[in-house]
């Protein structure tokens, strides 16, 4: 074995951390009878030579060498080997990619074309794996078949001919699995993958194999879905938790319904391998986070078969709602979990009626099961006003854990719970006890200001402690850190009672972070209109350095305080010409904020309308409009920024309302409407999001609404 492993020249080639002439030695490490060894080699091998998918000349020069080894019986976990060679092997690029890469990426490009090359060159040693003695080899087989096999018609073949034999279910999920694969990535083959996976589905199997059957259609045939998907894979699941724990050959394998406590969890599987004295691995680690996930499930792949067929189901909302709600009531706690935590995902990207599914998930705070509660309040904390179902629910959470109401860190400042800020973030005045207790810590939580925020007016009893608090604040390095939630809270009550403490901290600002404290300060004296009369004088003073952040910040705030229009235009006009974009933005919208006693600025914005700086020319369009009164040179600006970049529109559909420029037949109408019609949120990522995605996206339905002359209001979300 390995042999001409020394002849080549490792030490010329590099991977993600270095000189690869330590790759032999991940390699023979893959071959070791010491599982720890193993492995770590495995973790060597994910960690450089393949690290996040990357492919360099050192992972080309291992693909010989790692195909010896899958092809060994003696030697031991060949499975994490098949899954490495398909990871290496089974990227694709299309030609749009390639396209838009640079010329580093393009050489990346080459490598995973080469690596695609050579694994699929050696791929018929799969077909000799499917039946292999050990279960693990026999798992990884039929994915690395589908994905890298140029027959795909003898793999599909295979795939049929395997599963009746197949001993172990979770191998037979696994053969289903890769059907679906083949069918996505040959579709000529998709209406007979998705003849046998119906016949799959048919009520003659097994549950589990049945499920899966189900969720590959949902993927690469859903048309081929029965009609009542939902309720057939309800009753699936149904009898999936009728059946005791430990049944035969899982054919009918349940998830019991969970009830170790907290003291019961056996601790992470790494335990093991620190009291043998092997190093914690990444490697390690995730099969410990996999163990502890499945740990007392007789079927713990049944989860990830219902993210497969809710994925699938992709824009059907209302059979994805359906089977979440059926799962949220089931007496498994798991599967509530599992239910909780795919409402998130589907709440995230779809627009809908969720009225029913977030009352569940409300219910889902009073269970005994921690993690079961925290996960639904982790998603009812990013639903904003869509919460309001589960308010009752949340507003009792609140009331029964004070111990929750503010949550301590490792490193970094305290933060608000989940419970309280999504409480608060539905306006209800029932999470003031919470925040005014927070207000009240030796450390405010970092985020306490936001909350406040969402309360408006109902938080007007705690203007009183943010004074006193930000008055006891220290002016040195700290400051900022300790004083913005303060400020951010003031800010959004118009506390102008504390424009002493506020215009107190703008003086002293510490040079650590101080732009960003006098920007805080400057912003709070703002909102509080003339009751801020006391720092024009500072206000006046700091005007003096047109051009700077600051001075366009603090004529903004003077205009808000005096309305001396003479006295902030010529440092707005100035900032116009200001070195960075998001300080020109900044003068832009000051501008703006001025109306008709800016009009002698609009050539200037005008000039704007053109500027690389998609963000700027937006500003420019609405400052142009609140400036002249004209909408002509606007709306087509702001219509072209709508179809170039989703995250623009809820600055335009804003200022489209305020406008009234979508009038019937209009563009603005017709791309208002377009918007409306649309179930896919419009700031929707695929694998990604961001915890005010859901709250961006109503606030622009709600706009795009009011924006429509004659609008009802309703929409696909309510």
């Amino acid at each position: 074995m390995f042999a001409g492993i020394d002849e080549v020249e490792w030490a010329s080639m590099e991977h993600a951390y270095g000189p690869a002439d330590d790759v032999p030695g991940l390699l023979r490490g893959l071959a070791s009878a010491d599982p720890a060894e193993r492995e770590g080699a495995l973790d060597g091998m994910y960690g450089a030579v393949h690290h996040q998918g990357d492919v360099y000349a050192c992972t080309l020069a291992c693909i010989p060498f790692l195909f010896e080894l899958v092809a060994d019986p003696g030697i031991q976990d060949r499975g994490s080997i098949v899954e490495l060679l398909t990871s290496i092997g089974g990227i694709d690029l299309d030609e749009d990619d390639e396209e838009e890469l640079d010329e580093e990426e393009l050489e990346g490009a080459a490598n995973y074309a080469m690596a695609a090359a050579a694994v699929t060159a050696g791929a018929g040693v799969f077909f000799e794996l499917i039946a292999d003695e050990d279960p693990g080899v026999r798992l990884a087989a039929p994915l690395a078949l589908a994905t890298l096999h140029g027959h795909p018609v003898r793999v599909l073949a295979l795939l049929r001919e395997r599963l009746p034999v197949e001993p172990d279910e979770e191998v037979r999920l696994a053969l289903v699995e890769a059907a679906g694969r083949v069918a996505l990535r040959h579709r000529p083959l998709a209406g007979q993958a998705a003849d046998w996976l119906s016949r799959l589905a048919a009520e003659s199997y097994a549950p589990g194999l049945r499920l899966a059957a189900l969720a590959q259609l949902a993927r690469c045939a859903p048309e081929a879905l029965p009609g009542d998907v939902v309720q057939v894979v309800a009753g699936l699941l149904r009898r999936l938790r009728a059946t005791p724990a430990g049944a035969g050959d899982g054919a009918d394998g349940a998830d019991p319904v969970l009830t170790a406590g907290p003291g019961d969890d056996p601790g992470p599987a790494t335990d093991a391998a620190e009291e043998r004295g092997a190093p914690v691995t990444l490697v390690g680690q995730l099969r410990a986070l996999s163990a502890a996930e499945s740990a007392g499930r007789t079927a713990p792949w049944a989860a990830d078969l219902l993210r497969t067929l809710h994925v699938g189901l992709d824009d059907r909302v209302a059979d994805r709602t359906a089977l979440l709600t059926d799962q949220l009531r089931s007496p498994d706690l798991r599967q509530r979990i599992d239910a909780v935590r795919m409402s998130a995902g589907l709440i995230r990207a779809w627009r809908g009626p969720y009225e029913e599914l977030v009352r569940l998930v409300g219910e889902q705070l009073a269970s005994p099961e921690p993690k079961l509660a925290e996960a639904a309040s982790h998603v009812l904390e990013e639903l904003f006003g869509l919460a309001a179902p589960a308010a009752d629910a949340l507003a009792a959470r609140v009331a029964a854990d004070p111990g929750a109401w503010v949550k301590e860190w490792a490193s970094g400042p305290p933060g608000l719970g989940s419970t309280v800020k999504a409480l608060a973030r539905l306006g209800d005045a029932r999470a003031l006890p919470a925040l005014a207790a927070a207000l009240e810590r030796p450390e405010v939580p970092h985020d306490v200001g936001f909350a406040i925020g969402h309360l408006g007016p109902a938080a007007a009893p705690l203007a009183g402690v943010l004074r006193r608090r930000l008055g006891e604040i220290a002016l040195d390095e700290g400051t900022y850190d300790r004083a913005n939630p303060l400020l951010f809270g003031l800010t959004a009550l118009r506390a102008g009672e504390a424009a002493p403490e506020v215009l107190r901290v703008l003086r002293g600002a510490p040079e650590y972070r101080g732009e960003w404290l006098r920007t805080s300060a400057l912003r709070a004296l703002g909102s509080f209109g003339s009751a801020a009369h006391c720092a024009v004088p500072e206000l006046r003073a700091l005007i003096r350095r047109p051009g700077t952040a600051a001075a366009t910040e603090a004529a903004q705030a003077l205009w808000a305080v005096d309305g001396d229009a003479e006295a902030v235009l010529p440092v707005l006009i100035e900032g116009l010409g200001a070195e960075h974009a998001h300080e020109r933005r900044s003068a832009v919208t000051a501008l703006g904020g001025l109306g008709a006693r800016a009009e002698a600025t609009a050539p200037r914005l005008r000039a704007l309308l053109s500027h690389d700086e998609l963000w700027l020319r937006v500003d420019a369009a609405i400052a142009l409009w609140e400036v002249s009164g004209r909408t002509e040179e606007s709306v087509p600006v702001m219509l072209a920024a709508w179809e170039k970049n989703r995250h623009v529109r809820v600055r335009v559909a804003e200022c489209l309302a305020r406008m009234g420029a979508a009038g019937a037949g209009s563009d603005a109408a017709h791309v208002l409407r377009a918007e409306l019609a649309s179930v896919r949120r419009h700031n929707a990522m695929d694998g990604g999001y961001g915890s005010h995605d859901t709250y961006e996206d109503e606030k622009l339905l709600a706009l795009c609404r009011r924006a429509l002359p004659g609008n009802t209001g309703k929409g696909p979300t309510t």
